[in-house]
């Protein structure tokens, strides 16, 4: 098969969506959008959460029928009355929760439904033989199809996904947020995988929020607002701020608030403080101000949090609270001394997903403090309009809530009790560029009551554009500090042990 790269030309799409409109009790989710796949291309879809990206999915999967408009594959108009009828089409969504069985094989996975018979048994040696033939094809020789789903990496899992699909003879791709449960080594594998797809001729649907994976990877750029089309360009023809300012109206720097000036006092120090993962750190987060923790995987920078909350305390130094020399041996001594943390793994680790709004938000308050019912009831409206969550109502579960619901969420829990440190680990992970910019002025208000922040991301433009000052670790110590404002490449120097603090 010829395969193409870059901006597809004359060649016919694999799959053409046109003037697909969808309705949900009479309010409208998807107005005429077109969208067309090529082979051999990496095809990125972005838009705001409520912009209709998951609804068009869904629609190209075959769960929801459009009510206007037409699919096309290979110059077929199809109707899907099923997703069945969309894999036999060739198309296969990767969704961000696998459905993969823990406790079978690989190969059992693969080929679920679909197992090779020999005498009215299933031929295990035949079954294991075309999964080792499809990870050959696709170059992932780190996998055995006799080894358990179980044991594996997340990256990994990802991977029998996406064999799973092709072994049903899939042409089309559709992955939705790939990189939200992947760790930052782990998103250089998925760029390897990507890009494999596409040389032999898969055509792939990517939907991120992570503009810097749109960028690297996708040959095309299409942008949803409000369940309309904003436009489809050459991703070489776009930068960050136009795809920001189609998808919200407004420029990449308007998502940042102004930083204010007027650190106070000293709120939390550390002084030589070390463990087994991090050493010799000194620095100190003042009142009133931002202080971004940057740094490569494996850095230290949430060694770094969790240290300071006590899951794994430091074993050497100091760590003061208002000029306090203080020992905090656990999550439960974090809190009572007035440390928050919010974790970078918010539904494993930050939320009870099937509990509701009102229970996770008011979590942390019942455990530090026994306040009357009638209370907390009243402070909690306050809270969910601080933080402005959009639900239901309390009693939603929040396994429901949009990803930047789910973190407004948690921030809630943690101004219930209004910590005098806050730490926040990948703040805005799995969130739309709105949401982002909704996280990011609750993150300053809360700085200008007079919280010490400390703010680790992976995301440089974001750690530039909130942090008064910029930490930066590389292999388990400090390799600088940064002024407000400073440049990323300035940022990654230090992170991989090649600057110099100005």
């Amino acid at each position: 098969m010829a395969v193409t790269h870059g901006t597809p030309g004359a060649e016919d799409p694999v799959v053409r969506l046109e003037g697909i409109g969808k309705s949900f009790f009479g309010v409208p989710v998807l107005r005429g959008v077109d969208l067309s796949l090529h082979a051999g291309e990496v095809h990125a879809l972005v838009g705001e959460n409520g912009a209709g990206k998951s609804t068009l999915l869904k629609v190209l999967a075959g769960v929801h029928r459009p009510d206007s408009g037409r699919i096309v594959v290979r110059d077929e108009e199809i109707s899907f009355a099923s997703p069945r009828d969309a894999q036999a089409a060739g198309i296969a969504i990767i969704h961000q929760e696998f459905t993969l069985l823990e406790h079978r094989t690989v190969a059992e996975n693969v080929l679920l439904g679909r197992e090779p018979v020999r005498r009215g048994q299933v031929d295990r040696r035949a079954l294991e033989a075309e999964t080792r033939r499809l990870l050959d094809w696709l170059g992932e020789d780190g996998i055995e199809p006799g080894t358990e789903v179980a044991r594996l990496s997340v990256a990994r899992k990802q991977v029998v996904e996406i064999v799973k699909a092709l072994s049903a003879d899939a042409r089309v791709l559709a992955m939705d947020e790939p990189t939200a449960a992947l760790a930052d080594n782990e998103v250089e594998l998925l760029y390897g995988l990507v890009r494999r797809l596409r040389d032999r001729g898969i055509a792939i649907l990517y939907v991120s929020h992570r503009m810097r994976e749109v960028f690297d990877l996708s040959s095309r750029i299409t942008v949803l607002k409000d369940g309309a089309f904003v436009t489809c360009a050459p991703t070489a023809d776009l930068d960050t701020d136009q795809v920001v300012r189609h998808m919200v109206g407004r420029p990449l720097e308007a998502l940042y608030p102004e930083r204010a000036s007027r650190p106070g006092a000293v709120r939390i120090a550390l002084r030589g403080a070390g463990n087994e993962r991090v050493r010799n750190l000194t620095f100190e987060v003042r009142a009133g101000e931002i202080v971004g923790l940057a740094g490569l995987q494996g850095s230290g920078r949430s060694a770094i949090a969790r240290a300071i909350w006590g899951i794994e305390p430091f074993t050497t130094g100091t760590v003061e609270l208002d000029g306090v020399p203080t020992r905090v041996t656990g999550p439960r001594t974090a809190v009572r001394k007035g440390i928050g943390y919010v974790t970078e793994d918010r539904k494993g680790e930050g939320l009870a997903l099937r509990q509701s709004v009102r229970d996770n938000t008011l979590l942390v308050r019942r455990a530090a403090c026994r306040g009357a019912a009638a209370r907390q009831a009243a402070d909690l409206t306050r809270l969910l309009g601080e933080v402005g969550v959009v639900a239901r109502g309390p009693h939603q579960e929040v396994r429901y809530l949009s990803g930047g619901n789910q973190q407004k969420v948690v921030l809630g829990k943690w101004l219930a009790v209004r910590p005098r440190v806050l730490i926040v680990d990948e703040p805005t992970r799995g969130v739309d560029v709105g949401a982002k910019q909704a996280l990011y002025r609750l993150l300053r208000e809360l700085a200008d009551d007079g919280m010490a922040i400390l703010m680790i991301s992976s995301e440089l433009p974001e750690l530039i554009g909130m942090s008064d000052r910029i930490l930066v670790m590389h292999e388990g110590a400090l390799a600088g500090e940064l002024p407000a404002g400073a440049d990323e490449e300035t940022v990654m120097a230090l992170a991989t042990g090649h600057g110099t603090a100005a």
